[in-house]
């Protein structure tokens, strides 16, 4: 090969792993800053993607439709709903189920009749109508839901909370519970209502129950699935058909919006992280344009002995723009396995699905490519302007 011709790509890369393999701690260093931010980057946004892959299989399973009616917040006081509120809700095309629940205050429920009331003060007692577990896209974990018939015969369903303060698992033949000064059959309990969380710590009773504890009638919280298509109509037709000359003493929410702003905060949250991955990954580069410039300085008498034989400047500049890049890519090379690795473990000990986004992994070894260029760029321009008799005279 002539001397004055262009150094091909072939030559490029073997010279660049040449130079790399020469000072084998120093790179393994150098990469590790690379690595470090490129692994925090790719594990924040894979973690992210893969709880809102979640997120989505949850909203999916529970549904968007969901409307919770109660009686409004506001400045002054709002009026309960009236005992008319769940057949009234009932009545509307919008509405395809319906159920509803009304607090049946002071009613202590205990295990046996020898607790001490403070042991159970945080369980409430709820009157319930219609499959409530059904339309919040809940489940029975044990035993059945409420018969809420107008006869129904005296018996309980304890939310998920509910059943582990009384310590009922599981229901049986011989599962009661002591409610208003007598026993009181357990029919069943509930899993989790995540559109719902504040359920988990009542008992529900039937309506008939209800009234002989006390209960006004009034119901606390209507839960509606409505048609998908007509949510937002749905709103104004629920709080309307509730009370038709006041609706804004109805407040009409739908539960799975909280869910929806958790994952909006999820995603502010991984947005800082990733600003703390790109500050390491700017720290990596510093540490590589570092790596090069003292590279350059030790290799004076190599680049003399080059330029004498005949390489151009821009043979030289290449020769360390290459290195640079392999010592960047060799980093995020390595910070992509990491951080894919922390992603999949992480995800699957939450038994959430693996959500890695392509563009985190191929912006990841992109910015690489990018960092090594820059902190390469002017290592490799110093070491072009080198004279060969200059750098001969420090051999």
């Amino acid at each position: 090969m002539s001397a004055r011709k262009t150094l091909g790509a072939p030559d490029l890369l073997r010279l660049g792993v040449f130079g790399l393999r020469t000072r084998p701690g120093r790179v393994v260093l150098s990469a590790l800053g690379i690595a470090i931010g490129i692994a925090a980057m790719i594990a924040v946004v894979g973690i992210s993607s893969s709880s809102k892959a979640k997120l989505d299989q949850v909203l999916d399973s529970l549904g968007t439709n969901v409307l919770t009616a109660t009686k409004a917040e506001g400045f002054g006081e709002t009026p309960p709903l009236p005992d008319t509120a769940y057949d009234s809700v009932r009545r509307q095309q919008v509405v395809e189920h319906a159920a509803a629940v009304g607090a049946v205050k002071e009613s202590p429920v205990y295990r046996t009749p020898f607790i001490p009331a403070p042991e159970t003060k945080g369980i409430g007692v709820m009157a319930g109508w219609g499959d409530v577990p059904g339309v919040l896209g809940g489940s029975v974990a044990s035993g059945r839901w409420l018969d809420t018939g107008a006869d129904a015969p005296p018996q309980v369903v304890l939310g998920s909370d509910a059943a582990a303060a009384l310590g009922i698992d599981r229901v049986g033949a011989d599962s009661r519970v002591w409610l208003g000064g007598r026993w009181v059959q357990v029919v069943g309990t509930l899993r989790p209502l995540q559109l719902a969380e504040d359920l988990d710590n009542q008992v529900f009773v039937p309506g008939s129950l209800a009234e002989e504890l006390g209960f006004d009638g009034a119901p606390t919280a209507v839960y509606t699935r409505v048609d998908p298509d007509r949510v937002e109509q749905a709103r104004d037709v629920l709080a309307g058909a509730i009370r038709p000359g006041a609706p804004q003493d109805v407040g009409v929410t739908r539960p799975s919006d909280a869910l929806a702003a958790k994952n909006a905060t999820d995603d502010s949250f991984t947005g800082l992280l990733v600003g703390i991955g790109g500050v390491a990954l700017l720290v990596g580069g510093i540490g590589v344009a570092n790596t090069m410039v003292i590279t350059v300085l030790e290799r004076r008498a190599e680049v003399g002995v080059r330029r004498a034989l005949g390489a151009r400047r821009r043979n030289i500049r290449d020769q360390f723009l290459v290195e640079s890049l392999l010592l960047s890519f060799v980093g995020g090379l390595a910070g992509a396995v990491i951080g894919v690795g922390v992603t999949v473990v992480f995800a699957v000990t939450q038994g959430w699905p693996v959500a890695i986004p392509v563009w985190a992994v191929g912006g990841g070894l992109g910015a690489t490519v990018v960092i090594g260029g820059v902190s390469g760029w002017y290592p490799a321009a110093r070491a072009a302007r080198i004279p060969p008799t200059s750098a001969l005279a420090a051999a």
